[in-house]
């Protein structure tokens, strides 16, 4: 079950083995889910930084470096799509799962996955990410996966 939410708060399924009052990060690990997903939303982004390969790049590399995570192999960034789809790609393997995201031309959104083994919080994440590429408003989406 996963219902969009603020950073300030999560939904958690009612079945979850640990107290929802934990933050994310916690909730993560033996005994506990088994990870977390993290979808952001980022609407009206500056365009310049959501049609720049190497800044998407750098984005990752600086997630990473925050949030505490080992990057896998080299990051993959496409630019491809027609009309509202249109637009870079992105994938990064890190060693507990992957971020991806999708950067759109047409409305300059971005949405971005973080799935971890490892537990990071939500809230730095989708703070980092508005910043980074200058959107104006964000939702985050938070799901423990079982």
């Amino acid at each position: 079950m996963s219902i969009s939410a603020s950073s300030e708060s999560a939904i958690f399924p009612s079945h979850a083995p640990v107290a929802a009052s934990l933050p994310a990060k916690e909730m993560v690990g033996e005994g506990k889910a088994w990870g977390l997903c993290t979808a952001v939303d980022l609407q009206d982004c500056n365009p310049e930084l959501i049609r720049d390969a190497d800044y998407i790049k750098r984005y990752v590399v600086e997630l990473c470096e925050l949030i505490g995570m080992k990057r896998f192999g080299e990051c993959q960034v496409v630019d491809f799509g027609e009309g509202r789809v249109a637009g870079y790609s992105m994938v990064q393997l890190i060693s507990t799962s992957l971020i991806s995201g999708h950067f759109a031309n047409d409305t300059n959104n971005a949405y971005l996955d973080i799935f971890s083994c490892k537990g990071y919080d939500p809230a730095i994440v989708e703070s980092f990410s508005k910043e980074f590429f200058g959107a104006r408003r964000s939702t985050a989406t938070v799901t423990l996966r079982y």
